[in-house]
């Protein structure tokens, strides 16, 4: 009982040492509040003669959406390194209509197992709906 009755004492004691007038136990101080001044108001200067932008006009430095995404997602023009072009010059060019014939049933494709198969003959949506099946 009395080392309880110390140790409620002792941590009253910090508690009241933490309220004093020297900022507490961090030692932190208190702001002047008398110490603050005023800044001073932002001024266009006088000679910022721009005229404002015509309505429906694009912005000349910004171009257009279609250039904007392709440079968000690609980054835009860039050198190609040597092995970069070299794989590019060995692989030839693509058949025009190379993408539609990917995903037609009758394309002869090779045979990577179970899984592979069911994924790409799972349903579409948003996947809101997946379970996991665990083979057993």
């Amino acid at each position: 009982m009395r080392t309880k009755s110390l140790l409620i004492l002792g941590t009253l004691a910090m508690g009241l040492a933490a309220c004093g007038s020297n900022g507490g136990i961090l030692g932190r101080e208190r702001p002047d509040e008398f110490a603050v001044q005023r800044q001073a108001p932002l001024v266009v200067p006088p000679d910022f003669n721009l005229a404002p932008p015509e309505p429906g006009t694009a912005r000349p430095a910004e171009g257009t959406a279609a250039e904007q995404a392709l440079d968000a997602l690609f980054g835009g023009p860039a050198p190609r390194s040597q092995v970069e072009a070299a794989a590019i010059s060995r692989a030839g060019e693509a058949e025009p209509g190379i993408r539609s014939s990917v995903g037609d049933p009758h394309t002869p494709t090779v045979a990577k197992g179970r899984v592979t198969r069911d994924i790409i003959a799972a349903p579409e949506g948003d996947g809101g709906s997946a379970q996991a099946v665990i083979p057993g």
